[in-house]
């Protein structure tokens, strides 16, 4: 029995990761399937056991929406004052990103995670501020809808007819190190609405016949559920490489998105990525570039360019040795992998005319050999 020795490299870069985790500050993510399941709520009970342990806790910014139960948590909790911002003739209240840093607790709660920041703001989005927090070494909890996860934002529109613009990138949700699941069966998150206990009382009942009917709010649980699941295996995961524990089952799924300038293109890669966390495998976006697709319009072409930075920005630092290994396995085909997962290949009329003869014939003599009738044994002697 040969001993299985871990790699000094991945064990170097296993060191590395752990000093930059150790100085970079914890994310918790509060998570659930839509608004009224009682995230806040829960953030602020787990803020409270924290405050009572010894723990420096500021609330940087927590959206209480005058629940008389949610504020009555805050009781005791030191209170960030809001940065005020005045924007076409409106007062605009918002999270002040350089108090919190001046301030620097040892845990911030930062409510919404998607939430759109007010113009003029150092950045657009709430989970941009959060991350510099983290960068700063302060923890953060925070809340987040499934509603708002990039990823699944085709699908919940599908599912409820209405686009939601404010989401949280994939990438965002990976850095967490602690992912809570606040869950709320679907009888009792209508009945709060109908009570008053979300919206305001002419809000409720729209909401209610609209974005909360019963078959919105079943589905949008069954993909908060599936995504929590999905956050524990990845953690499963990381632990499992942290502590050189070898591979429970062998993974030999691949997955490979073609693009091209179709607007739809986006979509794809969005997709495509989902489903090969879901697979744990590596993901490949390709383009071929034929002599038609150089001469696509300018609107083309920037669609395609959106489309290749879309799938750098997705990609998993994890597969990029995966990536460089499948280099040289793509080079018969003129083609350039990228380390981000992007492979663009780039075919002349020549080229590929050659290639498509050689497949033919290749066929033509595998079809051959499988209708040739089979040899005759040797007569015994």
């Amino acid at each position: 029995m040969t001993e299985r020795r871990p790699d000094p490299d991945a064990l170097l870069a296993h060191v590395r990761d752990e000093e930059a985790r150790r100085a970079r500050g914890k994310l918790k993510v509060f998570f659930g399937a839509a608004a009224g399941v009682g995230k806040t709520y829960a953030m602020l009970e787990a803020a409270r056991a924290q405050r009572a342990a010894g723990v420096d806790v500021v609330a940087g910014v927590v959206e209480t929406h005058h629940r008389a139960e949610t504020e009555a948590l805050l009781d005791g909790i030191e209170i960030l004052p809001r940065r005020r911002i005045e924007h076409r003739g409106t007062l605009l209240e918002e999270f002040d990103l350089d108090a919190a840093l001046a301030r620097h607790p040892a845990l911030l709660l930062v409510d919404e995670l998607a939430h759109t920041n007010a113009p003029e703001s150092r950045h657009a989005r709430r989970w941009q501020d959060v991350l510099e927090l983290l960068d700063a070494g302060i923890d953060v909890y925070t809340t987040l809808n499934v509603q708002h996860l990039e990823s699944l934002n085709d699908v919940v529109a599908k599912i409820t007819g209405v686009v939601v613009r404010e989401t949280v990138p994939d990438s965002v949700l990976e850095q967490t190190d602690e992912f809570e699941l606040v869950d709320l069966p679907t009888e009792d998150l209508r009945r709060r609405l109908k009570e008053g206990k979300v919206y305001v009382a002419h809000q409720a009942a729209e909401a209610v016949d609209n974005f909360f009917r019963e078959g919105n709010l079943i589905a949008l649980r069954e993909l908060a559920l599936r995504h929590t699941a999905e956050r524990v295996d990845a953690k499963m995961q990381r632990y499992r490489r942290e502590h050189a524990i070898g591979p429970v089952w062998p993974v030999t799924e691949r997955v490979l998105v073609c693009v091209g300038p179709s607007p739809l293109s986006a979509r794809l890669v969005r997709a495509g990525r989902r489903l090969a966390a879901q697979l744990e495998a590596p993901w490949v976006v390709a383009y071929v570039e034929t002599p038609a697709h150089r001469s696509l319009g300018d609107e083309d072409r920037a669609r395609v360019a959106q489309t290749d930075g879309d799938a750098h920005e997705r990609r998993d630092p994890r597969l990029r040795g995966h990536a460089e290994r499948q280099q040289d396995r793509h080079r018969q085909a003129d083609a350039r992998l990228l380390a981000a997962g992007v492979l663009r290949i780039d075919r002349g009329r020549a080229g590929a005319r050659q290639r498509r003869d050689r497949y033919l014939r290749d066929q033509r003599r595998r079809h051959a050999a499988a209708d040739a009738p089979p040899a005759r044994p040797p007569a015994s002697e």
